[in-house]
This record gives C-alpha cells, sequence and structure tokens, in this order.
C-alpha cells in the first residue's frame, strides 16, 4: 500500500492526530546527531584504523616473504597468519582488559586486571545507552586489538629461516597475552609512565621498539643462519627471494599506518578532532618519503649504488620514526623525523652484523633503533613533554620486554629447543617444518 493511501485511510478513520503525537514523542524522546554523532565518528575512526591496521598484517607478510629465500617463503606465510590468530584470540581471553585496567589493576600502575576476557556490548544497543559516552567497546577492542599483533609480527621477521615454527608460536602468545599488554598498559592503561608525562601517541616505543626488544633477545638466543658469517670475519648477503613482494609488502604497511597514526587521536566527533587525522595523515606520509629518500642518498654516497632493501627499509624506518609524535611537527619537522630514521636504519644494518646479529629483515633497526629516535624527538615538538621522562620511559620499556623476552627463549631452548636441525636450516623450513613449497615448479626444475 502507497504511503499517501495509508495516510488517507488513518484520516478516515480518525488515527491522524494520535499517529501524529505517538512520532512527535519518540522523536523527542531519541537523542539527536549532537548526542550521538561523537560517539558514532569516533566508532567509525576505529573501525577504519582498525581495518588499516589490520592490512598491514598482510604488508609484514608479503616483505617477509620477499626478503626471505625461496625456500623458507611458505614458513614466513605460516607464521604471520599464525601470529595474527593467536594475538586475537590472547588478546581477547587476557590482553585488553590487562591492558585497560580501569579500576581493576592488580598491581596498580603497573599490572593490570589478569584473566578477564573482554566482552562486548548487547546486540542493538539502544542509542540512549550509558555507554555513549565515547565509541563501543567493540571497536575500541578492534583497534586495539591490531597494535598487539603488530608487535608481535615485528618479532617474526628478524628470526626468520632457522627457527622452529612452535616454539615461536609459544612465544608469541605470551607476548600478545602478556608481555605488550602489560608495558602498553603502563602509558595507555593510566599506569605509571603516564602518571609521570611520558609520551607516545601511536607507539613507537610502546609497539615498535617492543616488538624490535624482543626480536634483539630472540636473535641472540637463537644465534645467526648458517654461513651468515663467515671464520674470517666475512660477512655473506643472503639475498631475498622476490623484491617485488618486499616492495609490495612496504607500500602496504604505509597505507596501513595512516590508520596507525591516524586511529589513535582516539576521537573524531569534533571539528578539531577530524583536522587533526588529517594532519596526523599528512605527517605520517611526508615521514616515510623522508624516510626513503634519506636511506637512497645515503646508500648511493656509501655503497656507489642505491640499495632498494634499504630504502623500502628507510620508509618504514620514517613511518616507525613519527609515530610517536604525528600529531604536532610541521610538515617540515615531519619530513625530517622520518629523514633521521631512514639514516640511522642504514648506518645499523652493517653495526648489527659487526656484532654478529643476524636480523633477516632488518627488523630491529626499523623498528626498536627508529622507535627510540621517534620516541626522543617528541619534546622537538611537543613542549608538554621532556627528555627526561621520555627516557625513563625508553628505558623501562626496553628492559623489561628484553628482559622477559630473553628469559623466555632461554626457557624454550631448555625445554624443546628453538632452532632447527643443520640439515633442516640448509634445506629451507618449507620442506622441513611443513612440507610444502612456496615455489614447487621453481625448485623442481
Amino acid at each position: 500500500m502507497k504511503l499517501t493511501t495509508r495516510l488517507l485511510t488513518a484520516a478516515a478513520l480518525g488515527l491522524m492526530p494520535a499517529m501524529a503525537t505517538a512520532q512527535e514523542t519518540a522523536e523527542a524522546a531519541a537523542p539527536g546527531f549532537d548526542q550521538v554523532g561523537p560517539y558514532i565518528m569516533t566508532t567509525l575512526l576505529f573501525l577504519i584504523g582498525g581495518f588499516l591496521v589490520m592490512w598491514m598484517a598482510a604488508g609484514f607478510a608479503m616483505l617477509e616473504a620477499g626478503l626471505v629465500r625461496s625456500k623458507n617463503v611458505t614458513m614466513q606465510l605460516m607464521k604471520n597468519i599464525a601470529l595474527f590468530s593467536i594475538a586475537a584470540i590472547m588478546y581477547w581471553l587476557v590482553g585488553f582488559n590487562l591492558m585497560y585496567p580501569g579500576d581493576g589493576w592488580t598491581v596498580a600502575g603497573y599490572v593490570g586486571a589478569l584473566f578477564v576476557p573482554t566482552a562486548l556490548e548487547p546486540v542493538g544497543l539502544a542509542a540512549d545507552a550509558a555507554s555513549l559516552d565515547y565509541a563501543s567497546v567493540a571497536s575500541d577492542f578492534f583497534f586495539q586489538l591490531m597494535f598487539c599483533a603488530t608487535t608481535a609480527s615485528i618479532v617474526s621477521g628478524t628470526l626468520a629461516e632457522r627457527i622452529k615454527l612452535w616454539p615461536f608460536l609459544i612465544f608469541v602468545v605470551v607476548l600478545t597475552g602478556f608481555i605488550y599488554p602489560i608495558e602498553a598498559s603502563w602509558q595507555w592503561g593510566g599506569g605509571w609512565l603516564s602518571e609521570i608525562g611520558f609520551s607516545d601517541f601511536a607507539g613507537s616505543t610502546l609497539v615498535h621498539s617492543a616488538g624490535g626488544w624482543a626480536a634483539l633477545a630472540g636473535a641472540i638466543v637463537l644465534g645467526p643462519r648458517i654461513g651468515k658469517f663467515g671464520k674470517d670475519g666475512r660477512i655473506h648477503p643472503m639475498p631475498g627471494s622476490n623484491l617485488g613482494f618486499a616492495t609490495l609488502g612496504t607500500f602496504i604497511l604505509w597505507l596501513g599506518w595512516f590508520g596507525f597514526n591516524g586511529g589513535s587521536q582516539l576521537a573524531a566527533g569534533t571539528v578539531g578532532d577530524i583536522t587533526d587525522v588529517g594532519r596526523i595523515f599528512a605527517n605520517t606520509n611526508t615521514a616515510a618519503a623522508g624516510g626513503a629518500m634519506a636511506a637512497l642518498i645515503v646508500t648511493q654516497v656509501m655503497y656507489g649504488k642505491p640499495d632498494l632493501t634499504m630504502v623500502l627499509n628507510g620508509a618504514l624506518a620514517g613511518l616507525v620514526s613519527i609515530t610517536a609524535e604525528p600529531l604536532m611537527p610541521t610538515l617540515g619537522g615531519a619530513t625530517l623525523i622520518g629523514a633521521i630514521g631512514g639514516v640511522l636504519v642504514v648506518l645499523t644494518v652493517p653495526m648489527l652484523d659487526r656484532l654478529k646479529i643476524d636480523d633477516v629483515v632488518g627488523a630491529i633497526p626499523v623498528h626498536l633503533i627508529a622507535g627510540i629516535w621517534g620516541t626522543l624527538a617528541v619534546p622537538l615538538s611537543n613542549a608538554d613533554t621532556n627528555f627526561v621522562t621520555q627516557i625513563i620511559g625508553i628505558a623501562a620499556i626496553g628492559v623489561f620486554v628484553f628482559v622477559v623476552s630473553l628469559v623466555l627463549w632461554f626457557v624454550l631452548k631448555l625445554v624443546g629447543g628453538i632452532r632447527v636441525s643443520e640439515e633442516a636450516e640448509v634445506n629451507g623450513l618449507d620442506v622441513a617444518e611443513l612440507g610444502m613449497e612456496a615455489y614447487p615448479e621453481f625448485s623442481k626444475g
């Protein structure tokens, strides 16, 4: 029945006044956009930012698949999808409420509520519900989970080509369920670092350096790949299988970083908030460009030819560097911060080689070193911070994550071993650990 017919019928029956009164009452009772708009817009920010950061999981997978040798590609892909899935489950069961304890601290300011699974809002939440003061728990949980998964992804690439699958995944369980949520709660959960004025907008230290410290501990316990360092002190390059994949992975990560930093504004309900998100996008992009160009120029000067892998990692280092404070710098300042991150990567890679620390994809220079730099750079543009509190935060998180990770890696090594056999490493982890190859036609000639 058409609307006009229904209205005429209602008028003939004398029901129009009653219908109008009911409609007016419903409209008066329903909150307007001024009341629910900030909730809706911030929830959308979390959801959009979250799926952009989730896309970074694909970026890490492609980057690592491109930078490892062809005999280990399937293993890297397996590790990346498994670690993301583990992070999703552990952050639900333990991590989210451990990281954001509210009034439920187990040790106030240091350890949150243990073993409290995340609960979401009921289906069909009413527009006048009391929880509409910020954003939906579901969207917040989804967004924050992606940061947790990113921390684990950083570890995967460093330890490639010689670590067993299951000990690595056990480490991921502890990292995503306990280590990351505890240290992140010190700042983002209102813990002791937040109280002293430490600042890390989107996680240069809380996410990236933390992942870098865990990776460094693993690399020390695991040792280098067979043949990487010669007895005569020579360093033997081990080129990756597909620089196209590595480049694609870098661009995916670059795209995902807009959600990583932009979503960390944590609000989109006002003109000021949404404008700041745009400013964060612009600064994030130019910092990546600065890091890439700096690495391009420095490798040309140092080696006589530009190095694509260094340029890719330079872009990522620029992104990590700006993550601690992507809002306050000017575009020029953001470019410079990113450029310094790119230079640090180029200088750190040979330093790790001299120390005989084998980092397959360069995650330690990109995430640990550039993360430290980015966190130290915050006071250069944010007058509400200072270098002392920034150093305290960097040191506290570094010591906690590195020591706990080192102990855990040693325990895993003693219990069942973390490294594949020499034969398995030579033949490749794809066949030895998984019984399948990424390029079966190619390998069979």
